[in-house]
């Protein structure tokens, strides 16, 4: 739909007709502009990118007085001590929470109800709500120059599927068919949704025109040095409810369908929505034999980014052609990417950022220095991978927003190596690059092309061959990262990122990612190293690095690793490098623990916010850490506190807040995780376990099987969460 209220991505996208909040920008001057661009204030860092919440043009200066540090009592861990975790949302005393949105609600016009036997069809699905919750962001609208604390939209992505409760009679039952594959297909993706308070309740507009799902089948395109390049031509399919039917062409290599495995997230200053395509490689399958590693370029990439003929439990493949790679080998080169969305407006087609490389993407932070250079601060989520920076070739303009268009399109890769000393350097990839065995990127064979735009196309597709050939330090799971705000006086260039485990690290026989691009993902068996610092890393760990000179064009920086997360009353047997209990500051001692550290965010204030993502039934070596949480985190002091415990067999994971600071929305992913279609309640029947209504007290709330969402929290004094 497009129309008055959905105007091009150069125009003003507030369809109140009042002054827009990239108007305001507009009429701030040059050095209050520079000054909001580079801090979180008293109202936000948000769509727009650094902006004062009120009178940005009459209160920027007063933007370094607002509260900070930590203002609750540590909540108890959710243990296992009575069978199983609660299987309920628990925040701390003064605080409530409550049901905005779940799995299967109605998020846009024509939506029909979730069904509790989960027998709503796809061409449903693809009007409701996401299944497993992830990244997400709060896009505030503005009303007369302020940004509204009490009407958005909300992005928010659904990473994968529970194939056993999302189909009444499980993945297999009867039989697996198209229909299910496209409702599947339609879990996926991100949910639009625009949400309201109304009477101090949180509410979701269901006929509301901003209402959008993309899915698996969306279209979309893909832009910057790798679209048009042989490898991401594929087989051009005609997509149906019935089937995919092979048109006999090829993609021209800049349009692609869909998106999937969206993980975490990111935004621009310019006011659009990052998705991170993560583990797309197990949406894949075959019908035939995998060709080797050996046996040339395609086997090459299947095998250093996990393609594997079963894929990881899904059964797309055996329905549909285009995820069978026996069929259509250059589909998975599609996937992989940054994909950028304008929650504003519904036309827009999603465009996925081939320049910010192509691995399992878990976050985009973006910092803007005071210069006006912008950067974005990369993590690929798995064992033995690594952490990038993007750095745009030009500078973001606050003042025109058509200026920022295209500024994901051209610029640079970097590759983090985190040396000994604890220095860390940038590694460009680029075909002047010259590899840890002498050969220049271009004259590799891997990336090799007849010219360098060829060659960069290469290196972009194959980011990770590329980040091995320049020899990049291997992480413990880099996911999301969090750029500190520089408020009340700091003013470093400082960014954290999640390590979550890496249970092969320091075990034997010891081994590295190949130069030569050669080794399968998650494969190796890496010695331990200053930044990875412990073997058998189960519980993770955080860093962090400032960059010298307060620049993003910096290509030194300074590391340290900001803490080992672990269990102080472990009574597993130590090892050499690893005793398991970490390094965690909390009062008391082992008040706080947590292990497996993955969402990473930083409010408008300057609080730390880390989710984990953990064995969810607080089990095994998870017995004294209890179901996953949300704690909050002083930068300065290190002290972490609980503020929030999940379901049973939850994940912890999305997070974002209102521009006033008092309004914090957080997702739950996989509730009941392991259930089947005989008893998709066994674990868990959360939310409507807790809550018999939504959020706005009124919507029922049904329940039949566990439903991943996002859940809103309020302070029952209506202060600003966390001071």
């Amino acid at each position: 739909m497009k129309g008055k209220a959905h105007p091009s991505n150069d125009l003003t996208i507030n369809p109140s007709g009042n002054e827009s909040i990239f108007d305001v920008i507009g009429r701030v001057d040059l050095s209050r502009r520079r000054f909001v661009q580079g801090s979180a204030s008293a109202g936000m860092l948000v769509a727009a990118g650094g902006l004062t919440l009120s009178g940005i043009v009459n209160t920027v200066e007063a933007a370094e007085n607002f509260p900070v540090g930590i203002g609750f009592s540590s909540i108890p861990a959710s243990l296992a001590s009575l069978g199983a975790v609660a299987d309920r949302v628990t925040v701390p005393a003064g605080y409530t929470a409550a049901a905005l949105v779940s799995w299967g609600d109605p998020i846009m016009p024509g939506g029909v109800a979730f069904k509790a036997d989960a027998s709503n069809t796809a061409a449903e699905q693809m009007k409701q709500y996401g299944m497993h919750t992830d990244g997400m962001h709060f896009f505030p609208f503005s009303s007369r120059g302020q940004l509204s604390n009490d009407r958005g939209i909300l992005c928010a992505n659904n990473e994968y599927t529970h194939e056993e409760i999302l189909f009444t009679d499980g993945q297999v039952g009867a039989g697996y068919t198209i229909e299910k594959c496209r409702k599947s297909q339609s879990a996926h993706g991100v949910s639009i949704a625009e949400i309201r308070r109304v009477n101090n309740k949180w509410t979701v507009v269901q006929n509301s025109p901003f209402g959008r799902r993309l899915t698996s089948n969306t279209p979309m395109r893909l832009s910057g040095p790798a679209a048009g390049h042989a490898l991401v031509k594929s087989k051009e399919y005609s997509i149906t409810p019935a089937g995919s039917v092979a048109t006999g062409s090829l993609t021209d290599g800049f349009a692609v369908n869909g998106t999937i495995n969206n993980c975490a997230n990111g935004i621009t200053p310019w006011g659009t929505y990052l998705t991170c395509e993560e583990n797309w490689n197990g949406n894949f399958g075959s019908t035939a034999p995998i060709p080797p590693a050996a046996s040339g370029e395609t086997g090459k990439l299947f095998n250093r980014y996990g393609i594997t003929a079963s894929g990881n439990g899904y059964r797309w493949h055996t329905v549909d052609p285009r995820f069978d790679v026996a069929q259509n080998p250059n589909e998975p080169n599609l996937f992989g990417w940054v994909v950028e969305v304008d929650p504003f407006d519904p036309a827009h087609k999603p465009v996925k950022r081939t320049a910010l490389g192509r691995f399992k993407h878990e976050s985009a932070q973006y910092v803007v220095d005071s210069a006006g250079n912008l950067a974005f601060y990369l993590g690929d989520d798995e064992r033995n991978e690594y952490i990038y920076k993007f750095v745009c070739a030009g500078k973001y303009n606050p003042s025109n927003r058509g200026a920022n268009r295209d500024l994901l399109d051209t610029g640079t890769l970097y590759v983090a190596r985190f040396d000994p000393n604890l220095k860390g350097t940038w590694l460009p990839l680029l075909p002047t690059t010259v590899g840890v065995n002498g050969v220049l990127l271009r004259d590799n064979p891997d990336f090799a092309g007849v010219n360098d735009a060829e060659v960069l196309a290469k290196i972009l597709i194959k980011t990770r061959m590329a980040a091995d050939a320049v020899g990049a330090t291997m992480m413990d799971r880099p996911e999301w990262t969090g750029a500190r705000p520089r408020v009340n006086g700091y003013k470093e260039i400082e960014v954290y990122c999640t390590l979550t485990n890496n249970n092969r690290r320091g075990t034997t026989t010891a081994s590295s990612n190949n130069p030569d691009g050669s080794t399968a993902a998650a494969s190796a068996r890496p010695p331990v190293d200053t930044a990875n610092p412990r073997e058998d890393n189960i519980y993770g760990h955080i860093i962090r690095w400032r960059e010298d000179g307060e620049t993003v064009l910096a290509t030194e920086f300074t590391w340290d690793i900001f803490v080992q997360c672990g269990d102080t009353a472990t009574t597993k047997k130590p090892k050499p490098t690893n005793d398991y209990k970490g390094d965690i500051v909390d009062n008391p001692d082992g008040s706080a623990d947590i292990g497996a550290p993955d969402g990473l965010w930083f409010d408008w204030f300057g609080r730390l916010w880390v989710q984990t993502d953990q064995v969810g039934d607080g089990s095994g070596d998870w017995v004294n850490i209890g179901a996953n949480s949300l704690s909050c985190a002083d930068p300065e002091t290190k002290e972490f506190r609980r503020f929030l415990t999940g379901p049973n067999k939850c994940e912890v994971t999305g997070i974002t807040m209102t521009p006033d600071g008092k309004t914090l929305f957080v997702g739950i992913q996989h509730p009941g995780e392991d259930a089947t279609a005989a008893n998709p309640t066994q674990f868990s029947n959360w939310p409507a376990s807790q809550w018999a209504t939504r959020a706005d007290g009124v919507t029922p709330l049904p329940g039949g099987r566990p439903r991943a969402g996002v859940v809103v929290i309020t302070r029952d004094d209506g202060g600003i969460i966390g001071a």
